[in-house]
């Protein structure tokens, strides 16, 4: 892998709970940053909403298998303002600095309705996915920036399901608010974007494919070592890719000097396994959104 090193570091992943967030948190650590991962589930508080039984503090096992022990597992709500401002106060006076800042909170998908137009999608559950996919991005990003900031050369990802392209259109499968979650974040990583000029922060946004996240492993009756044996049931399951193809890549970009020349942009996993030579834990480079860009043409695997 061409990933740099992290050493001296801090990064925050807010959302790290569980899929991306958590292979995020992991590999930034693994490269040598000191990591905060914050997320509402806790085998101390119990559950969030979102009822999975992962927590925040497996992620900070995670952290220390992955032979590496610098980083703080904390539940953090990020829809609750003082304890987003009490986290930032934390890292400031632990570290002084923030140089990487994730923004990967989401789990509204639960409340996401197909096939129903806005006048039958379920109101209370579709303005509940917009506070837990932009609310609390807004929120992190108002109180976390200054300290990114003070810290000079930083680097602001936010995390999206989608490339620029694929996002111009509306998805008409998933229902309007999850369609609006989507294009808000690209559209705050834009504003961010053109706010940070002058300065030597980076924001971007990134876009995994198709994840084998916890959850859809469980729907598909697999585990991450035999993920394959749900492709005779779902050829489509070939383009899928683990959540640490896309953390790799994060973890390269915080690493690469020359990380501004994406400023602006919407990034893939695929993309970044490009640029920085890295693969997905079985050796491949899973294209998603090339595929189906290119009308999700077989066999799969020619894509991967």
């Amino acid at each position: 892998m061409a990933t740099g090193r992290l050493d001296g570091r801090v990064a925050l992943v807010a959302g790290a709970t569980r899929g991306c967030g958590r292979a995020i948190a992991v590999e930034l650590a693994r490269a040598g940053a000191y990591v905060y991962a914050t997320g509402r589930s806790s085998r101390h508080q119990g559950r969030s909403e979102i009822g999975r039984p992962e927590t925040i503090e497996e992620t900070g096992d995670l952290i220390v298998a992955a032979g590496v022990r610098c980083g703080s597992a904390l539940r953090v709500d990020h829809l609750d303002i003082g304890q987003v401002e009490a986290l930032v106060d934390r890292i400031r006076a632990e570290h002084g600095r923030l140089d990487v800042l994730v923004n990967d909170i989401f789990g509204g998908d639960r409340y996401a309705e197909w096939n129903k137009p806005i006048w039958e999608h379920d109101l209370a559950g579709g303005l509940r996915m917009l506070e837990m996919g932009v609310h609390t991005h807004l929120i992190t990003l108002a109180r976390a920036m200054p300290l990114v900031l003070e810290t000079g050369d930083g680097l602001v990802v936010e995390m999206t399901d989608g490339t620029h392209e694929y996002n111009q259109n509306y998805r008409q499968l998933v229902g309007p608010y999850y369609d609006l979650v989507k294009a808000n974040v690209e559209r705050i990583m834009k504003g961010v974007t053109v706010e940070l000029a002058g300065t030597d922060t980076t924001c971007v946004a990134v876009t995994p494919g198709w994840i084998r996240s916890e959850a859809m492993l469980e729907i598909y009756k697999v585990a991450e070592d035999n993920w394959r044996d749900a492709v005779l049931a779902e050829p489509s399951f070939a383009i899928t890719e683990s959540p640490a193809f896309v953390a790799r890549g994060v973890a390269a970009l915080a690493a690469d000097p020359d990380r501004r020349r994406f400023a602006g942009q919407v990034l893939t996993s695929h993309g970044l396994a490009v640029t920085y030579g890295h693969t997905d834990v079985d050796g491949s480079r899973p294209d998603c959104w090339g595929h189906m860009a290119a009308g999700s043409p077989e066999p799969v695997d020619d894509w991967r």
